[in-house]
């Protein structure tokens, strides 16, 4: 499977396609909203073209099918969306909100057994909550539109921060389903995806214990003890540090490890592009080879987010490289290996000073596959699964 960073489609892409749901607070999507094709701002839910039968299990063993609510939100073509229990796909409205401001968008599994949907083309989220219902709510966003608020566990003030939950991630389309489980912003049910179609292929699966083990691993580290939310969640270091539980500078001296070494010696990344060449020049991480790119040393913030100066636009040479960047750093491997990035699992997480939360989180899956930050798909780690020929998506809330 070619590297995920290296294809069209990128995680980076489906949250830009979210609308920024990532964001450390509760916050309004980005991406203004347009019209769906064949509506008006007014219109009626819309049958969906293409749709595909969307499977839910429940095997918690904690949570019965009355206990579990689902939410599948997002966008398409630009408009913010929701899909109705009856599987048509209706834009958000502030209308929407109840008597105590919050929407209702929630879909009941079936009495008992497994739950069938339907899934529109469409990029989004499908969330769970467990025992309680989520608070989405639907506001004006900056050009007028209506735009949804998305949950943010990570952030104590959110209505939602009390209820379990999580989430998977996913983009429909012609082109096919692209989807995965994340824990880049926080860990808390486990979730496993079944694609099928041209391939069967499963993703995400947490091993027996797995949770557990995984809240454990980030509790022995003092550091990121702190992410650990009682028994309801771990959240991501990033979003610890925006929220003072996690040092602002953690990882700062191995990255003046990582300035200090590549001033006297050649860093060699390899993407799809080519092989770039760098060195640092004047502070600056400079490369040469298909096309001169140039990175700031940057902060524990920006390798925890793989954003700042280690952000990736997507033109095919400075993107490709700031992935793989903040890929090394998060896995601490760029001392031990001047070419990147490093394809041997049993070389990442070596050193004191890396990402233990990352660590934990692939720890605890079968595959040892896991979004443990954004960049977590530079050479096939994430816990990401691809088809151009879907016949059905199955997504189990496995045991605890």
């Amino acid at each position: 499977m070619t590297p995920r960073h290296q294809r069209s489609l990128a995680r980076r892409k489906l949250l830009v396609a979210l609308g920024g749901a990532v964001v450390a607070a509760p916050a309004v999507a980005a991406v203004a909203p347009h019209a769906l094709a064949g509506t008006t701002p007014d219109a009626e839910a819309a049958p969906a073209a293409g749709s595909l039968p969307l499977t839910i299990v429940n095997s918690t063993g904690s949570f019965g099918n009355a206990d579990v609510h689902v939410y599948i939100v997002g966008n398409q073509d630009g408009r913010q969306v929701r899909v109705t229990p009856d599987g048509t796909l209706a834009p958000v409205a502030l209308s929407d909100n109840g008597p105590d401001g919050y929407t209702d968008y929630a879909i009941g599994l079936a009495g008992s057994g497994e739950t069938r949907l339907s899934l529109p083309h469409m990029s989004g989220r499908i969330y769970v909550a467990l025992g309680e219902k989520l608070r989405f709510k639907v506001v004006t966003d900056g050009a007028g539109n209506p735009a949804l608020q998305y949950p943010a566990g990570w952030v104590t003030s959110d209505p939602s921060h009390g209820v379990l939950h999580d989430c998977a991630e996913f983009t429909y389309n012609a082109a096919g389903m692209f989807c995965n489980t994340t824990m880049v912003d926080m860990f808390s049910v486990p979730l496993s995806i079944r694609l099928t179609g041209a391939k069967d292929q499963t993703t995400g699966t947490v091993r027996a214990g797995g949770r557990a083990a995984a809240f454990a691993a980030v509790r022995q580290v003092e550091e990121f003890a702190p992410l650990v939310v009682d028994d309801t969640r771990v959240i991501a270091p990033g979003h610890g540090l925006d929220a003072g539980l996690f040092p602002e500078d953690y990882l700062a001296p191995y990255i003046d490890e990582v300035w200090s070494a590549y001033t006297g010696k050649d860093l060699r990344i390899t993407t799809n592009a080519g092989t770039f060449t760098g060195r640092v020049r004047g502070d600056r991480l400079t490369f040469d080879g298909p096309a001169q790119v140039s990175f700031a040393r940057p902060s524990t913030r920006d390798v925890l987010f793989c954003d700042g100066a280690l952000a990736a636009p997507n033109d095919g040479t400075t993107g490709p490289v700031a992935a793989v960047l903040g890929a090394g750093f998060n896995r601490s491997t760029l001392l031990s290996f001047a070419d990147q990035p490093t394809t041997d699992a049993a070389a990442f997480y070596r050193t004191g000073l890396t990402n233990h939360y990352a660590k934990a989180m692939h720890a605890a899956t079968e595959d040892g596959r896991a979004y443990g930050f954004a960049f977590d798909d530079v050479a096939d780690f994430a816990s990401y699964i691809q088809d151009t020929a879907p016949t059905g998506i199955r997504l189990t809330l496995t045991a605890f």
